[in-house]
Parts: C-alpha cells; sequence; structure tokens
C-alpha cells in the first residue's frame, strides 16, 4: 500500500518540509490505508477456505463435517460444512469491504460499526473454544482418530465410555497417523486406538516381522520406555492392509495372491489413500513382490471404493474389516510372504492420561471387539448411511450396557 503511494505526493510532502515520521504518518499511511483494508480483505477469505484443512493436524474446524462427511457418504454434513465456511467467507469479506468503503470515505462512524461487527463475530468464534477449554468441573479427555470409518466409529465408542465414567470428553477426529501419535506423545491428545503393525513399521522403524505376540510385547515395552505411553492392550480384531480388486478381474486373470498380481501390475492402475505410498508397507510388498503398476492414484479412502468400482482403478488398498470389500464384490489378495505385519487394533493412552481412573473406564474394551461386529458396524455407516455415533452402539454392546443403543440416540 505504502509502495503504490503517488511519487509526486511524497515530493510535494518533501517540498513542505515534512520529516520522515510526517510522511508516513500523515501521508503515506492515510492513503494507504484502503489498498491494506483490501489486502486483509482477500487474506481473510482466503484463511477461511485454507482453515478447514486444519482437521487432519487436529484442530476443530468446519473442515470435520467436510473430511468426516466425505469419509462416512454423509452429504448433508459435507453440505454442511461446505456451505457454513462460504458463508463465513461471505460474511467477513462484507464485513471488511464496509470498513474498506469507511476508510477510503474517511468516515470514522461507519469505520467503528464495521470494526464493531467484525468483533462480534471473531467473539463467536471464540467462545465454543473459551466453554471448552473451561470444562463443566470434570476432567477433559481428547480422543483422537484418524480419517476413516471404522476409527470414527471406535472414537464415539470410546468417548461415550469416557463420558458415561464422569469424564469431559473432546473429539479430535480425522487426523494423518503421525501427527495423531506425535500428539499423544505430548498429551495434546489422550486416547485413540492404533494397529500394531503401523506403529512397528512407521514409529518403531522396524524391518523383521516377530510372531504376533511378541510384535505386541515389544511394542508395548518400546512405548513405555521411550515415549511413556501406555499401550493398553488389543482390542481383539485385526485390521490389516489388503490389495483388493474386483471379481471380474480376478476370474479374468486368475489372481489369488500378490505374486499373481506382480505378473500383470504394469498394465493396471492402482488407486489408495493418500499416507500408504509413503508408508513402509508398501515399500515392503513392492520389494518382496515386485510390484510395479501403470498408474498410481490417491484418492481420499471412503472415495477409494467407488473408484474401483466404478473402474477408474483396478486395484486399491483396502481394509480387511470394511463390509465394502463383500458389498462391492472385491477379492482380497493373500500375502504368502508375509510382507505385511499383524495390524492388532491396540488402544493407547498419552502420559497424562495413564491414571488408574482412565484405565478402569477402558479396560472392559480389552479383547472384546472381534473382526465381525467391527466390519459389521462399518458397513452400516458406509453402506447404510448410519451416523458413526449411532453404529458405535454396535460396539457398546459387547460391554454388557444393555441400554447403550438408546442413549447413543439420545
Amino acid at each position: 500500500g505504502i509502495l503504490g503511494v503517488d511519487p509526486a505526493v511524497r515530493e510535494a510532502a518533501r517540498g513542505i518540509g515534512m520529516t520522515d515520521w510526517q510522511l508516513l504518518v500523515r501521508v503515506e499511511w492515510p492513503l494507504a490505508l484502503p489498498v491494506i483494508v483490501a489486502g486483509i480483505r482477500t487474506a481473510a477469505v482466503w484463511v477461511v477456505g485454507t482453515a478447514t484443512l486444519a482437521t487432519p493436524v487436529g484442530a476443530t474446524s468446519l473442515g470435520n463435517y467436510i473430511f468426516s462427511g466425505l469419509q462416512t457418504q454423509n452429504i448433508t454434513a459435507v453440505l454442511v460444512g461446505c456451505i457454513a465456511a462460504a458463508l463465513l467467507a461471505i460474511v467477513l469479506d462484507q464485513l471488511i469491504h464496509r470498513l474498506e468503503r469507511a476508510v477510503a470515505g474517511r468516515s470514522r462512524r461507519r469505520a467503528v460499526a464495521a470494526v464493531t461487527l467484525l468483533l462480534i463475530v471473531m467473539i463467536g468464534g471464540a467462545v465454543p473454544a473459551l466453554r471448552s477449554a473451561r470444562g463443566d468441573g470434570n476432567v477433559t479427555i481428547a480422543v483422537g482418530s484418524k480419517p476413516f470409518t471404522e476409527q470414527y466409529i471406535l472414537a464415539e465408542a470410546l468417548a461415550f465410555t469416557l463420558e458415561t465414567a464422569g469424564f469431559g470428553v473432546e473429539r479430535r477426529p480425522g487426523m494423518g497417523s503421525m501427527i495423531l501419535f506425535e500428539a499423544l506423545t505430548r498429551s495434546d491428545i489422550d486416547v485413540y486406538v492404533d494397529y500394531s503393525g503401523t506403529l512397528w513399521t512407521n514409529v518403531m522403524r522396524q524391518d523383521r516381522l516377530p510372531p504376533r505376540d511378541s510384535l505386541l510385547r515389544g511394542l508395548t515395552a518400546w512405548l513405555k520406555q521411550n515415549h511413556d505411553v501406555t499401550c493398553l492392550g488389543a482390542l481383539g480384531f485385526e485390521n490389516t492392509y489388503v490389495l483388493a480388486v474386483p471379481r471380474a478381474l480376478a476370474d479374468r486373470h486368475g489372481l489369488r495372491t500378490l505374486h499373481d498380481l506382480a505378473r500383470i501390475a504394469p498394465d493396471l492402475r492402482m488407486g489408495s489413500d493418500y499416507e500408504f505410498y509413503s508408508r513402509p508397507e508398501w515399500d515392503a510388498l513392492t520389494a518382496q513382490y515386485g510390484l510395479a503398476f501403470g498408474e498410481l492414484r490417491t484418492f481420499d479412502p471412503s472415495l477409494m471404493y467407488e473408484a474401483v468400482r466404478a473402474g477408474d482403478v483396478d486395484v486399491i488398498s483396502a481394509y480387511s474389516t470394511d463390509g465394502r470389500i463383500i458389498d462391492y464384490d472385491l477379492v482380497a489378495l493373500s500375502d504368502p510372504v508375509g510382507a505385511l505385519p499383524p495390524y492388532d487394533a491396540v488402544l493407547l493412552l498419552s502420559p497424562a492420561a495413564s491414571n488408574d481412573r482412565v484405565r478402569a473406564a477402558l479396560v472392559p474394551w480389552i479383547g472384546r471387539v472381534d473382526a465381525d461386529r467391527m466390519r459389521e458396524a462399518n458397513r452400516r455407516v458406509d453402506q447404510e448411511g448410519e451416523q458413526p455415533a449411532r453404529a458405535a452402539a454396535l460396539l457398546l454392546q459387547v460391554l454388557d450396557s444393555g441400554d447403550a443403543t438408546r442413549q447413543m440416540d439420545r
């Protein structure tokens, strides 16, 4: 704004003897202010748009509705997030535009009115965060989850259990794997479900694959010793990565194992979620089987299954507990070499949450959820459009909570 001031005006100010400070305050700043406000107006609109991307790093925003809605195929949630973000951008744009016109017209009254309205909007946005920080007198536990259906359901089930035990709960959905783990080690997140194979390969950076029980014991000891993180135990099911293809393609080429897939991989297109190709598991698969696909594409996990059903890709990296493998008539190819580690779902507690009261509330989950029950809960969300909180009631039944469904409905 200041650089855009007419040089002739500067020269005139110098000619009447103004100092540098007088030139700035009495000439350059007033002339530049409309341009500065216009820049702030543009920046505000951009910030609203990019702020929706804060969800994967655990910051609550309107992106929560968009990310979770995409994953669970809840169009209403996606529309709520998108429309609310658009309305917020429009409101801020118009209010700052009013301020811009007031500055240009040297109208103090209109400028005060515009600033007052902006402050009202900003305070309105801050109140929920302040209320959450203040809490209701109970200990607040932050429950995190990764950005796919199963994680949303598990997080809701854990949150309900903690609320029933008298804790305040803050939900942090849709976070990336490594960001979520790092947040746990700092106690920014207190509880979440991870998978033993993910922790073994991505966090511990281990290449060898011991037997499942040995892996879980070694993982538990390592987490406690190196990060003071408590692995409370396995929930009772495994959700491993599998490469899946449509049944018609599998029958046409006789695909049953990853060795079979490697033969025709150069002629196929593969789709995966946005972090799989950067994970050690993908490196292990390509090294062990020599997989070299003709094209690699990245999708939101919810859109990945639709892509393979529509023929946009030929292979996807699916999750073994996903009900869509059956509903979409996909064939999960076996891993005869054992390149992938076991992926037992394990319950993790942060250093701050590793106390007797939290443990007592969550221990009943250990060993109680089998793969069939988890797969059915996932199917209800992905195929029948249930909310994750409602599907979580199916898991709560294993805790002998006979009224869980009614309470979750409320």
